[in-house]
């Protein structure tokens, strides 16, 4: 299978795309632990059926020891008991922030659960993931970017 366009070969992307990766590191630095950043990761790429960035994150994950338990079961996280709370609260934000327009938006109690968790700069983290993950999905899903060939770390 071929991308719908090369997109990632134009110039105009590559430097939207420095952008998206800087956007990126912030969150990478910050005190978000990082298994949670690839949890939110994978479950948001998902939900929006995206196979290249599915594919890149649990890789990710995998990589960074995360356990082949826990990334087979992130689809499923409401029934694993493999979860922290803290993981759990992440991933019901990430849901409802990736599915913003068939929910109607994110719950006060989601909100409220997460920031049990998480201080205001992991939360200011946690949501600038939700929303750059879902920048990325929507941008590989549009042009049907292919899945399978990504090696961790190949972009830094």
């Amino acid at each position: 299978m071929d991308a719908r366009f090369p997109y990632y070969a134009t110039p105009l992307a590559t430097r939207y795309m420095k952008h998206l990766a800087a956007a990126g590191k912030v969150i990478a630095d910050s005190a978000l632990p990082t298994a949670t950043q690839n949890l939110v990761a994978i479950r948001a790429s998902q939900i929006n059926g995206c196979g290249f960035c599915t594919d890149a994150h649990t890789k990710d994950a995998a990589h960074a020891g995360e356990t082949a338990v826990r990334v087979n079961l992130v689809a499923a996280w409401r029934e694993a008991t493999v979860f922290t709370d803290a993981e759990r609260a992440a991933l019901e934000l990430a849901e409802q922030g990736t599915r913003i327009a068939d929910a109607g938006g994110v719950t006060d109690e989601a909100w409220a659960d997460a920031a049990e968790h998480y201080d205001e700069d992991q939360l200011a983290a946690l949501v600038s993931l939700i929303a750059l993950i879902n920048t990325w999905n929507r941008m590989n899903v549009l042009i049907r970017q292919p899945a399978g060939d990504y090696r961790p770390g190949q972009w830094g």
